[in-house]
């Protein structure tokens, strides 16, 4: 993978641990020649994974919504930023611009674009490895509502197993490195979503 979009909140929540493993997300990715793709923002935990990353003199990338540019502190000091026009072209560049994706602790919209990711994913509209960094346990009780929508016969396994999941970045790397797709028909375009 040469280049990995990451999802993530513009608050800092609460949690020490979570900031300074979006720093260390960062600087991984930066070290092992990966460009970080994320939301723009200086504040937060996205700007916490893109302080890592520039900090070792990595690539990052930010895109972000015209609307967007007045209300979030967009990071000024980024290799490149794009500007789009809507919430739905910031997804599709994010995608267009990564290999893969990784979700750290964030709050609705960072759901809700993970959720997009792995929906493209199980109709086939790409085959990117997907993750996410579990920081002290923080997305326990999401894979645990994701299990019992497969106990309850919502959400195939194979779907389910798209998703690779650690708490430990290396390992989340391999995981994702290691990341097999299975072969699904395209039979509907991005752009039509």
């Amino acid at each position: 993978m040469k280049s990995i979009v990451v999802f993530c909140g513009s608050s800092e929540g609460n949690d020490q641990v979570i900031l300074d493993q979006a720093y260390e997300l960062g600087k991984v990715l930066a070290s092992e020649g990966i460009t970080l793709v994320y939301g723009a923002a200086k504040i937060g935990i996205m700007g916490s994974v893109a302080r890592g990353a520039l900090d070792q003199k990595g690539k990052v990338v930010g895109v972000v919504p015209e609307f967007l540019k007045m209300k979030e502190v967009v990071h000024h000091g980024l290799s490149k930023l794009h500007t789009t026009e809507n919430m739905h072209q910031r997804k599709l560049l994010m995608h267009d611009l990564s290999e893969g994706v990784i979700m750290l602790p964030g709050g609705f919209g960072t759901l809700e674009e993970f959720f997009e990711m792995i929906t493209w994913a199980q109709l086939g509209l790409h085959q990117k490895p997907i993750g996410i960094l579990n920081t002290n346990g923080f997305y326990d009780e999401l894979m645990s509502m994701l299990e019992k929508m497969v106990k309850r016969g919502f959400l195939k396994m194979d779907n389910y197993n798209m998703i690779q999941v650690d708490d430990d970045i290396p390992t989340l790397l391999e995981k994702m490195s290691a990341y097999k797709p299975k072969a699904v028909p395209k039979w509907i375009k991005k752009e039509l979503t």
